[in-house]
């Protein structure tokens, strides 16, 4: 007798009832998005290296640099003694690259001086409040003064400042008519420029799908962002100094814990929840948008010449639903209310 062949029915015990609609959803692979890409750049430059390290390049720098001068002084020398014409050549060459890296020294030494300034002026007015000291309070409202003398968008703010200070004789009262006066349309540039760069590393986040594209992204992204944010305040930050400056804020936020992702994160920003259900490089993007705020509010506290007290410091969910408003459709990103500074 053969053996049969064809389907063959085996019967399951249980309720045979379980369709597409009533099975149990497939949970997540990854779970909720973390923002890894501003967590890579926080690693990368909010680290704190070692005594060891810092000498072992400083050594190797300076290595490096007197191998290299003394190699340039012999060629040059070499063919001055062999081709007068060309030697001389070299030499103004040679000339003229010391120049240029003594004027890049010049400014970037300039550059560590406004910063050093803006955090003179925030020591001083912390002091003058708290030991209620009105003379030095008036000190200060001058060097803030004299600090945006040259910038046209401050000349109302100080002549309402110059007409109004007199009637003043309280320090705290005079420092918030000066951070009201001078410094309100100064956070709104600020703002401005985090939600810009909260939208371009949302975007590439989401839309690039090539491998460290978002941390390349996030890291020159920030960098810039804090640099236009010193400038906006007064500080000028050249390519040391806005590294050097861009570090002491992912210091800052490594320290106070601001870059962890939690909870109240995910669900207080762009509606991450519902993004990330519908693709997880979108609720990425958020997440990194709303770090990128994050570092922004950091790096205006770090810049500003006086701490938030008479205006509302900037929230992050505010900067997020503005910034990434129309990037993932009107409405779905940031729920809160709108900031109050940002409607006047």
């Amino acid at each position: 007798m053969s053996e049969r062949k064809g389907p063959v029915v085996i019967e399951l015990e249980g309720p045979g009832d379980v369709t597409p609609a009533s099975a149990p959803l497939v949970p997540e692979a990854a779970g909720q998005p973390q923002g890894r890409a501003m967590q890579t750049v926080v690693r990368l430059t909010g680290s704190k290296g070692s005594g060891l390290g810092g000498f072992f390049l400083s050594s190797a720098l300076a290595l490096v640099s007197f191998l290299a001068s003394v190699a340039a002084w012999n060629f040059v020398t070499g063919l001055l003694a062999t081709n007068p014409v060309l030697g001389w050549i070299a030499t103004v060459l040679f000339s003229a690259f010391l120049l240029a890296t003594l004027l890049v020294v010049v400014r970037e030494l300039s550059a560590f001086s406004r910063l050093k300034r803006l955090d003179h002026i925030r020591v001083g007015a912390l002091k003058a409040i708290s030991d209620h000291d009105l003379k030095s309070a008036r000190g200060v409202a001058d060097e803030i003064g004299a600090l945006y003398h040259h910038r046209p968008d401050t000349a109302w703010g100080r002549g309402r400042l110059a007409e109004r200070r007199g009637d003043v004789l309280d320090a705290e009262t005079l420092l918030h008519l000066t951070e009201n006066e001078l410094l309100g349309p100064l956070d709104q540039l600020a703002r401005r420029e985090i939600e810009g760069a909260a939208r371009q590393v949302a975007a590439v986040t989401a839309i690039v799908p090539l491998a460290l594209a978002d941390v390349a992204a996030a890291l020159f992204t920030n960098i810039r962002m804090v640099r236009r944010i010193a400038e906006i305040y007064g500080g000028r930050s050249g390519a040391l100094g806005s590294w050097r400056l861009l570090k002491a804020v992912m210091t800052h936020l490594v320290a106070t814990g601001a870059v962890a992702v939690g909870d109240d994160l995910i669900h207080s920003v762009a509606g991450g929840g519902l993004l990330s259900k519908l693709s997880r490089r979108f609720g990425e993007g958020v997440i990194n948008g709303a770090l990128t705020a994050r570092v922004g509010i950091a790096a205006m506290e770090v810049c500003r010449p006086l701490p938030f007290a008479a205006l509302p410091r900037p929230k992050v969910s505010n900067l997020i639903s503005r910034g990434l408003q129309g990037l993932f459709g009107r409405g779905q990103v940031g729920q809160n209310e709108p900031d109050k500074a940002l409607n006047s």
